[in-house]
């Protein structure tokens, strides 16, 4: 599905340099003997810098709102949905590849893409629904963090929803200058999120029996309701433009320094990503030997007390302490890709300070009107799986222009796979609908 890149040559254009972007130099080997060596430590180099960006968007996806969709589909269908994250795992691999191979490419972010070559009305109606997908993305980050906040010391969620937005304030302040420190900090909470479901795994034994829900289907409407709500917590829209972001190419970067950074960003991927994967399945299997058949009630309070009655408590500690570093890291890079939705699609900034108050006001709302935190991180997801095709068309039909992306242009069987992954992710959504209405 990812294809290497071409080795036709074209001109290069001078662009901007991005933001914080991570200098990497790869000088020629001399000689005969450690040419190879020094090549592959190169290599290595980069791909380790390109380590910090993946980690950074593979935090979110597994933020508060995989734990809901995750958790409320083991707990309800045992393992029968697991089929749905690895699926949706290799197609947030693909996803995001092609989200770096733009940003190398053409040294400009999707957004800034979409602005440059859309006419004015469909560039603010793509504008438009961005920030909505980013305000459900918001929703899930901040109602995650405040419940891991009222479970662990019993904080009301209206305050924790307050020392969640500060907290995250706190990261983005090492960012875009300090991003490398932005990079390692939100690694480290993403390391945390990961210990504390492998020892939740451990405990439960919770992967004898899983491959039984690698057979795709469905029992319900709930369960594509679900599905397309662990799609939408999986392949996320707002990590597609932030992605293409950190990706950016230097300014008169050679063809040969941009096939080298793609080839890193894609070894990256398959890492970072494949952690994440590892967590969200961990998740549904978990809570499908733990809690599938207790009739717990599917709310991440009554997660955590069901998981503490039939692991022990320290299964529910790692539980809260989980779900609590994965709030706080997604709400920071969440706030993140919002500022890079603003300025590429309209070319204009705001302090990340007024942005984060504005985007509060849709979880403390839910919070303030008594509404059951799992079912708005639900819904949440679903918001987000309905935005996937406004993020992932634009981004397939500008990678597949060659006057865009030169060299690196996708290759037909890149384009028609794209195509097959927008399909799927749409034909789930009306499927959703009809069964929805007509049940």
């Amino acid at each position: 599905m990812l294809d290497p890149a071409s080795t036709k040559r074209v001109p290069n254009t001078p662009l901007a340099p991005p933001t914080g972007a991570p200098a990497v130099t790869v000088e020629p080997a001399t000689g005969d003997r450690p040419a190879p060596r020094t090549a592959s430590g190169a290599r290595l180099r980069m791909v380790l810098a390109m380590l910090g960006p993946a980690f950074v968007v593979s935090v979110a996806y597994v933020d508060p709102g995989n734990f809901a969709t995750n958790m409320t589909a083991g707990t309800r269908y045992g393992p029968m949905l697991l089929w749905v994250i690895a699926a949706a795992n290799i197609m947030a691999v693909f996803v995001q590849y092609l989200a770096c191979k733009a940003g190398v490419a053409t040294g400009k972010d999707l957004p800034q893409l979409c602005r440059a070559h859309t006419p004015r009305s469909l560039n603010r109606t793509l504008w438009l629904q961005a920030e909505l997908v980013a305000m459900a993305t918001d929703l899930a980050e901040f109602v995650g963090g405040a419940v891991a906040l009222h479970i662990l010391f019993g904080i009301p969620l209206l305050p924790a929803a307050f020392i969640v937005a500060a907290t995250s304030l706190l990261l983005l302040t090492l960012a875009p200058e300090g991003r490398r420190r932005f990079e390692i900090v939100t690694a480290a909470l993403l390391l945390v999120v990961l210990a504390g479901f492998v020892y939740q795994a451990v405990a439960a034994g919770a992967w004898s029996g899983a491959l039984s829900g690698m057979r795709p289907r469905f029992a319900d409407t709930q369960s594509i309701l679900l599905a397309t709500g662990m799609i939408g917590a999986t392949v996320m829209p707002h990590v597609i433009y932030l992605h293409s972001s950190l990706a950016r190419s230097p300014a008169r970067s050679s063809e040969d320094s941009k096939r080298r950074r793609l080839r890193a960003h894609r070894s990256a991927l398959f890492i970072a990503l494949g952690i994440a994967g590892l967590v969200n399945a961990s998740m549904l299997t978990i809570a499908a030997a733990a809690l599938h058949g207790t009739g717990t009630q599917e709310t991440l309070e009554a997660f955590h007390t069901g998981l503490g009655s039939a692991l022990g408590p320290g299964a529910a500690f790692a539980f809260a302490l989980a779900l609590l570093a994965s709030g706080l890291a997604s709400s920071g890079v969440g706030t993140f890709a919002g500022q890079v939705i603003l300025s590429g699609f309209l070319g204009r900034r705001i302090p990340l300070t007024v942005r984060r108050l504005v985007t509060m006001a849709p979880p403390l709302v839910v919070l303030s009107l008594g509404v059951e935190p799992t079912q708005a991180l639900v819904l949440s997801q679903v918001v987000l799986s309905f935005g996937v095709p406004f993020a992932l068309v634009p981004l397939l039909v500008f990678t597949a222009r060659g006057r865009i992306m030169g060299s690196l242009v996708n290759r037909r069987v890149t384009t028609a796979a794209a195509v097959v992954v927008s399909a799927v992710i749409s034909g789930l959504n009306v499927l959703l609908l009809v069964r929805t209405f007509t049940a």
